[in-house]
């Protein structure tokens, strides 16, 4: 099924570029494994906007102050496609991602360490190379260890 929406054409998107404060962790996140890929979305993570989950509320400071997620490609990113969205998620050390859902499937791939869980695993960190499926509607969290947390993520839409 993902193939079949990444051949949906696409349009430019993007927009004016926001960083918060929290993407301070996104180099150093990026030296816990290095790698092709981590050199890739060095290069572009600077052309995108890092926003809050828009359930974040600021009363959760912790929550509120050490994460962001952008989009690359999809809703919001530097191509507006109508089948896929792709993104990226940063988070400070220590800081969770609550338990959460939604209809699509989603696949996490770990650029730096980090911790998943769904209704169906325990918590586990899976390594460089690794991915994590999240089937659709479960519910699901991510967390920070020691160090800065940082993920790719794709959603069908």
């Amino acid at each position: 099924m993902v193939m079949s929406r990444w051949e949906m054409p696409g349009t430019a998107g993007g927009g004016a570029v926001e960083r918060l404060p929290v993407c301070d962790h996104i180099a150093p996140a990026l030296g816990l494994y290095g790698g092709p890929l981590a050199k890739a979305f060095a290069a572009l993570e600077g052309h995108v906007s890092w926003r809050r989950r828009a359930s974040a509320s600021p009363n959760d400071t912790a929550f509120w102050n050490g994460h962001a997620n952008a989009g690359i490609f999809g809703p919001g990113g530097l191509e507006d496609h109508p089948g896929l969205w792709i993104g990226a998620t940063i988070m400070a050390p220590h800081t969770v991602y609550p338990e959460h859902d939604h209809p699509p499937e989603e696949v996490y791939m770990p650029l730096s360490p980090g911790e998943w869980w769904n209704a169906e695993m325990a918590w586990n960190d899976p390594g460089q190379g690794s991915f994590v499926y999240n089937p659709p509607g479960i519910k699901h969290a991510m967390r920070a260890g020691n160090t800065p947390f940082l993920a790719l993520w794709l959603l069908p839409l």
